[in-house]
C-alpha cells in the first residue's frame, strides 16, 4: 500500500461505508466491519466487528485467499480516533459478500459491482472520473474558481511528482520529505502544523486550503520543478536545493500580496480616500495611472488624528 488518501464514507442505505482512496493504483479501498454491519444488520459496530473476525478464522481455515487480499489501514472510528481497520477492494468485497448469508447481499453487491463500473469508465474516458470529483466538491459548496484552481494545482503537483519518480527520488517517505520542505518555504509552516491549524487529522491539507493557499502552493510546486529541470537535478540532494528555492519564490509572492492587501486595506488610507472625496465634491475628479488626484482636485491628505499627511497644492 502506498500513498492513501482520506475521503469522505459514501452511503449505502444511508448506512456510511468508510473508505480511502490509493492514488499509485487508483483503487478505492472500503471498510469490511461497515460493509459486514449492512449484511448482518447490525447497529452495534462491535458486534459486527466479532462476526467479521469469527468470518475471517473461517476462511482461513478453509483456505480462503480473501483474508490474503485485506489490508488494514488507518479509518475515523465511531469515537472520532483513527483505528486500524480491515479494508478491502470492491472485487474482493462482492466474493466476500456470498460468505455471508443475508437479505442484503444481492443489493450490496450490485451497489459494488456500480463502483467498480464506475472505476472502469473512468479509466476509459479520464473526463468522467473529472467530472465526478467536481460534482463532489459542488456538494461540499465549494465555488467554482476553487474548484478550477484546485485542480489545476493537481495537475501541477502531479507533474512534479512525475520529475521526481523519473529522476531518482523515491516515493514515500522523499516525496514526503520534498513536499514538506517546499511548503515550510512559502507557509512558514510544516504540513502536519497546517494541518494542526485547520484541524485536521487524515484529511488532505490541499482539500481544505483556501484559494490563496492553493495558488501559492502550486506556485512553490511549479517553480520547485522548473528549476529542478534547468539544473537538472537527479537524487534528493538535489532536488531538495531545486525545492527550497521554489518555495522561496512563492514565499515572497505571498508576502507581496499581503502587504499589498494590507495597504490598501490600512484605516489611514480608507480616511484619507473619504476626505478626498468629501472635498472633491460636485468636482469633475479625474486620477493619474497612478491613483493621485490631478490639479483639478485639492491633494491634501488627512490622517487618523486629523493631522496633514501631504501638502496641498
Amino acid at each position: 500500500m502506498t500513498k492513501t488518501r482520506f475521503a469522505p464514507s459514501v452511503l449505502f442505505e444511508n448506512q456510511p461505508i468508510r473508505r480511502v482512496y490509493d492514488e499509485a493504483t487508483e483503487t478505492w479501498w472500503f471498510s469490511v466491519v461497515d460493509i459486514v454491519r449492512i449484511l448482518t444488520q447490525q447497529p452495534d459496530a462491535t458486534v459486527a466487528r466479532k462476526y467479521w473476525n469469527k468470518l475471517k478464522q473461517r476462511l482461513r481455515s478453509e483456505g480462503s485467499e480473501l483474508v490474503t487480499h485485506c489490508h488494514q489501514l488507518k479509518l475515523t472510528a465511531e469515537d472520532g480516533k483513527q483505528r486500524l481497520t480491515d479494508v478491502a477492494t470492491a472485487e474482493t468485497l462482492l466474493r466476500m459478500v456470498q460468505s455471508v448469508p443475508s437479505p442484503k447481499a444481492e443489493p450490496i453487491k450490485l451497489w459494488l459491482a456500480k463502483v467498480g463500473y464506475e472505476r472502469m469508465r473512468e479509466i476509459a474516458d479520464p473526463a468522467l472520473g473529472l467530472e465526478r470529483t467536481r460534482e463532489n466538491w459542488r456538494r461540499l459548496g465549494r465555488s467554482e474558481k476553487w474548484i478550477t484552481q484546485r485542480m489545476t494545482g493537481q495537475e501541477t503537483r502531479n507533474k512534479l511528482t512525475d520529475y521526481w519518480a523519473s529522476h531518482e527520488v523515491k516515493q514515500g517517505q522523499e516525496f514526503a520529505i520534498l513536499t514538506n520542505l517546499i511548503h515550510e518555504e512559502w507557509s512558514g509552516v510544516s504540513v502536519k502544523e497546517h494541518k494542526d491549524l485547520k484541524g485536521l487529522e487524515s484529511q488532505n491539507l490541499r482539500d481544505h486550503m483556501s484559494e490563496a493557499e492553493l495558488i501559492f502552493t502550486a506556485l512553490a510546486e511549479l517553480s520547485t520543478r522548473q528549476i529542478a529541470e534547468t539544473d537538472a537535478a537527479v537524487g534528493l540532494p538535489a532536488n531538495k536545493k531545486a525545492a527550497k528555492t521554489g518555495g522561496k519564490i512563492a514565499q515572497r509572492a505571498a508576502s507581496n500580496s499581503k502587504a499589498r492587501l494590507a495597504a490598501r486595506s490600512s484605516p489611514a488610507r480608507t480616511i484619507c480616500r473619504r476626505a478626498n472625496r468629501r472635498r472633491c465634491s460636485g468636482r469633475k475628479k479625474r486620477l493619474s495611472p497612478f491613483g493621485k488626484l490631478n490639479a483639478g482636485c485639492p491633494t491634501k491628505l488627512i490622517g487618523l488624528k486629523g493631522e496633514t499627511l501631504a501638502p496641498g497644492r
